[in-house]
């Protein structure tokens, strides 16, 4: 084992821990101010009860062992004969237990993304079962099936260096379904639904863009030069998506904006994150600056034409950049850059990549809504899905929690 590879991998999942927190600023900024509590404890309980779920069992079944190359078994189980101080069979450098840190920050943000698609209208014991069931059904076997020993995608070589499936598409296309299932916001049509706090918006963006460099460059599971090429592709991709974002907002209303531009670096995030470790560092700046027409595209769509209330765009950044990312790997990758790749993207005359690409992003798409029907279906056993109109109107920092971001401290708030 290597202290400094320990050292760089301990530091990297802690920057992809901060960036939960970071989310939740990003979508607490983006909400009404009514529903801002709401939204940041959404975050906060997946937090809690991820690490929970990931030390029982999440992670025995996303890497242990293998069944159908679907998913592990329960060998692991609570963590059971992983030692401090041994390599595990995913890193020769580090402890085992680095690893399943590392790995636990996956589980944690990938299920917080959903949350995006909901704010305003699901009841919060309906969210936290959902999150529960969803890490089970969903998650585990996705990061199986990618990242695991005998997982059916990587057995098929399709790559994804840090989530492009596992975390993005899987979390983007469960949230539009969620949301269409669960309806549009009341007066949906007829209100003008406005950022409430821009600063929050910027500061979990901000946040966002420094964990990610522990995402992406951590998927490396070394202190080495594959880490460098994948923190310089997140670099170059989150950049230029936000330079496209601006310039998308001057084209269309004059103007750039603060919001846009945090939302471009976002999804320039999220378009590099399957490839940052497969496609040469001028690759990413095609990737960062096509993702932000195709999402800004998408998300008009949904909203204008389909009128999916999708409220802050789950599946139109993660969802479809995600899909482009994913497209984008098998386009631009190269193996002399990581061997993981067996073969060589589109552009450099290879098409076998680009085809078993396609055929990952197909099947976690089918995961993801199969998986999410499935624990919709067990959820509503117990509890409603949304809010009543009454606690929807007042707002759901009042009616779920009991809590308000923005006390008057006049006396009316008691």
């Amino acid at each position: 084992m290597n202290a400094g590879d320990t050292g760089f991998m301990l530091v990297c999942a802690a920057l992809v821990f901060f960036m939960t927190p970071g989310l939740a600023f990003f979508y607490g900024g983006l909400v009404r101010r009514k529903n801002v509590v709401n939204t940041m404890m959404a975050c906060t309980a997946i937090m809690g009860l991820s690490v929970v779920m990931w030390v029982l069992f999440g992670y025995s079944l996303s890497f242990g062992g293998n069944h159908g190359g679907v998913i592990g078994d329960f060998r692991w189980f609570g963590l059971n004969g992983i030692a401090m101080d041994e390599a595990g069979p995913y890193a020769a450098t580090i402890p085992h237990l680095v690893f399943v840190a590392f790995q636990m920050m996956f589980a944690m943000i990938t299920p917080a993304l959903i949350t995006g698609s909901l704010v305003g209208r699901v009841k919060f014991k309906a969210l936290f079962f959902f999150i529960l069931l969803w890490s089970i059904i969903v998650y585990y076997p996705m990061a199986h099936m990618v990242w695991g020993q005998g997982g059916f995608l990587a057995e098929i070589g399709s790559v994804d260096f840090a989530g492009g499936n596992v975390v993005h598409i899987s979390s983007g296309v469960s949230a539009l379904v969620f949301s269409i299932i669960l309806g549009r916001r009341r007066g949906y049509e007829h209100t003008a639904y406005r950022v409430h706090n821009i600063p929050f918006v910027a500061l979990g963006a901000f946040i966002l863009w420094f964990g990610w460099f522990g995402f992406n460059a951590g998927s490396a599971l070394a202190a080495n030069g594959l880490a460098a090429h994948a923190f310089m592709t997140t670099a170059l991709a989150s950049a230029s998506a936000m330079l496209s974002w601006m310039i998308i907002d001057v084209i269309k209303d004059g103007k750039p904006t603060l919001v846009g531009a945090s939302t471009g670096l976002v999804v320039g995030l999220v378009a590099i994150t399957p490839g940052a470790g497969f496609v040469p560092i001028w690759s990413a700046f095609i990737i960062g600056g096509l993702v932000s027409p195709i999402c800004c595209f998408t998300i008009s769509f949904l909203k204008g034409k389909l009128k999916i209330d999708d409220a802050l765009d789950a599946f139109g950044c993660h969802g479809i950049g995600g899909i482009w990312g994913g497209l984008a790997t098998g386009i631009f990758a190269k193996s002399s850059i990581n061997s993981v790749a067996r073969w060589d993207g589109l552009v450099f005359g290879e098409y076998r990549l680009f085809v078993v690409q396609v055929v990952g992003i197909v099947i976690t798409i089918a995961v993801a809504v199969v998986g999410t029907f499935i624990c919709l279906g067990i959820v509503r056993l117990f509890t409603t899905l949304r809010v009543d109109t009454k606690e929807e109107m007042v707002g759901l920092d009042i009616s779920e929690h009991g809590e308000s971001a923005y006390p008057t401290f006049n006396g009316l708030d008691s």
